[in-house]
């Protein structure tokens, strides 16, 4: 079995690393709302959403800052196919501080800890990004 949504992290951890511009992964819903709240909280340039015979591809498109310095200095998948961690809408986790985002799955969908606090939800914990 794998999981989709560590692939994604791990493509873009290892594309980060070498400072590539872009990066290209297989589409999926979840992954496009990932990659939303990536590109809002100004993780990433943008994306595209290409088509082909199958799934379709995200193209990525990655942040720099002006001196080159890395924008994504940290990805974590916390909740696995193995181990999924839940939390309720009074544990939601502050990321390196609130510098970083949680991105957590809900019944009013795909949001970030921030949102999940204003919204009153919570939900299973996607990953970690800061």
């Amino acid at each position: 079995m794998t999981d989709p949504i560590s692939e994604l992290l791990t493509r873009l951890r290892n594309s980060n690393m070498v400072r590539a511009e872009k990066v290209d992964v297989p589409a999926s819903k979840l992954k496009l709302e990932i990659i939303k709240i990536l590109k809002e909280k100004g993780f990433i340039k943008g994306y595209k959403v290409l088509k082909d015979k199958k799934q379709g591809i995200l193209r990525i498109s990655l942040k720099y800052a002006s001196d080159g310095e890395k924008v994504i200095s940290g990805l974590k998948r916390i909740s696995k196919p193995s181990r999924r961690v839940y939390i309720d809408k009074g544990n939601i986790p502050a990321v390196m501080g609130g510098f970083g985002v949680a991105i957590v799955s809900t019944s009013k969908g795909i949001l970030t800890d921030e949102a999940c606090k204003r919204e009153g939800v919570g939900g299973e914990v996607l990953c970690y990004i800061w």
